[in-house]
């Protein structure tokens, strides 16, 4: 998949040839330098057209016109941005959104935005730039893989977008961008993908093709019979029950080329989601081929940052796995032994994605890990507390916790940190085992997370549950590419450091 093309220009946006110039104006008739000089040269059209009443610069407004009278542009399309006293980095988004939005539906093949002229508090260029540019190729993605092929389409689509900028940071930005973009389109299409098609075998063959097509990354699948002879009981006990075979995806970048500790990537792939025996209610369970969002999004984060040729050493450790109710699925009493020789007892079949993740876990220490991150649709019990903005995120390391924020708020792909606290571990205590895999209906994300720490003792180690964050809600919902901008802003930081 492709993504749109960026450039910087430079040029007076009145002047600029373009099928589409993209200016902002906010309430109140405040007009930037872009727009003032618009409204200038076409004898106070913007202004006109505030005191009509058409525009009102209202954030998340826009409106197109038409043959303005000195602008070389085919069209303007004119974009709300709100109060000017309140414009900070998060109104600067929803403008960028707004802009992205009103583009995919015009018939043009390219724009020339102006919005990164605009002054947002605490933001250089390179920041609007970047943000401007995700925006816009996030809007222009279209999910086609399952549709009965069209023809070309008659009227243009965007193809690509042109930024005002002039600081030399602004090319770096740009180049982050399209890797990033490209590591959010691969997460979301593996996202979208029915369940039929993207099974196991087809996620190890998507990694596959990174690595073929990558110089520096080596590829390893484990089999059935590998993982068996590695003792991973908890991860097949879930796999048993489906005629798709389970993968244990491990990808490496060697970007330093020395002995140097990789980071390490884990990420939740569960192709389907069915319950198992403890089997979900049907009204909603299409939605479950979501549940691999993890690891699309630590995949499309490897492939950004290979893409960037970002100078550290990665794992990224993808247990791919379907869960299904047949005759041979594990059941709600069965004890599986885990790769750490901790015993689970099985209460629910549901909470199926702690129990290939502890395996993935255990398994990546063995790269001896700087830092282990792992990213998982793990439990309605997030959704609940933190909607669909941001995902809940559980460490015991402060200094950890403090630099995936930052990249969150950097990217706005936000998270929040919930407590991880060993007062929560009481209710993981079974009778039969060393640990229950659901810890009963308080604190369900924090007891999960919990439950993962086991998993992780002596590590520098995070867990994000993108439960809320991975996939738009809805039968036509499509699936967010999230984390992968924290994911990747968070590895950049590290290279800068």
């Amino acid at each position: 998949m492709t993504t749109l093309k960026f450039s910087i220009r430079s040029d007076a946006p009145e002047g600029a040839t373009t099928p589409c110039l993209v200016v902002g104006i906010h309430e109140g008739r405040v007009f930037g330098v872009a727009a003032q000089g618009i409204d200038a040269k076409s004898g106070g059209a913007l202004g006109r057209l505030v005191d009509s009443g058409d525009a009102s610069g209202k954030a998340g407004t826009s409106i197109v016109l038409f043959g303005l009278p000195g602008i070389a542009a085919e069209r303007v399309l004119v974009v709300g941005l709100g109060d000017a006293k309140k414009f900070d980095a998060a109104a600067y988004h929803r403008a960028v959104n707004e802009a992205g939005r009103a583009l995919k539906a015009l018939p043009v093949a390219s724009a020339y935005s102006t919005l990164t002229s605009l002054d947002v508090a605490g933001r250089d260029d390179a920041w609007k730039v970047r943000t401007a540019a995700l925006a816009a190729d996030a809007h222009a993605y279209r999910y086609t893989a399952t549709f009965k092929p069209k023809d070309a389409p008659k009227t243009p689509q965007l193809q690509a977008i042109d930024f005002l900028a002039s600081s030399a940071s602004a090319g770096r930005a740009l180049a982050e961008a399209g890797a990033i973009a490209a590591g959010v389109r691969f997460a979301r299409e593996l996202g979208n993908l029915p369940p039929n098609i993207c099974n196991p075998s087809y996620v190890a063959a998507q990694a596959k093709q990174i690595a073929e097509t990558h110089a520096g990354v080596t590829l390893e699948v484990l089999e059935r019979e590998d993982m068996a002879k590695l003792g991973m009981g908890s991860l097949l006990g879930v796999a048993q029950g489906s005629s798709n075979p389970p993968k244990l995806v491990v990808l490496q970048w060697q970007g330093k080329g020395d002995q140097s500790r990789p980071y390490a990537l884990v990420g939740k792939g569960i192709t389907f989601d069915s319950g198992g025996l403890s089997l979900k209610p049907g009204a909603g369970m299409e939605e479950m081929k979501f549940d691999m969002g993890g690891a699309a999004g630590v995949l499309g984060a490897f492939l950004a940052a290979v893409e960037l040729k970002l100078p550290l050493n990665l794992v990224c450790i993808v247990p791919a796995v379907e869960n299904m109710p047949d005759g041979n699925a594990y059941r709600p009493s069965d004890i599986l032994t885990s790769m750490s020789g901790l015993t689970i007892e099985v209460l629910n079949t549901d909470a199926e994605g702690r129990l290939i993740l502890c395996d993935a876990l255990t398994y990546a220490q063995k790269f001896d890990p700087e830092v282990i991150i792992d990213a998982a649709t793990l439990t309605g019990a997030c959704v609940i507390a933190l909607g669909k903005h941001a995902s809940g995120l559980m460490t015991k390391d402060d200094d950890l916790a403090e630099q995936l924020l930052a990249a969150g708020t950097q990217t706005h792909d936000r998270a929040w940190r919930l407590p991880l606290w060993d007062d929560y571990q009481g209710q993981l205590e079974s009778g039969f085992a060393d640990v229950a895999n659901i810890g009963g209906k308080n604190a369900g994300a924090i007891t999960a997370g919990c439950f993962l720490a086991r998993f992780t003792n002596g590590r520098r180690w995070a867990h994000l549950d993108i439960a809320g964050t991975a996939w738009d809600e809805g039968r036509k919902g499509l699936a967010t590419g999230r984390p992968v901008p924290l994911l990747v802003q968070y590895l950049i930081d590290r290279c800068a450091q």
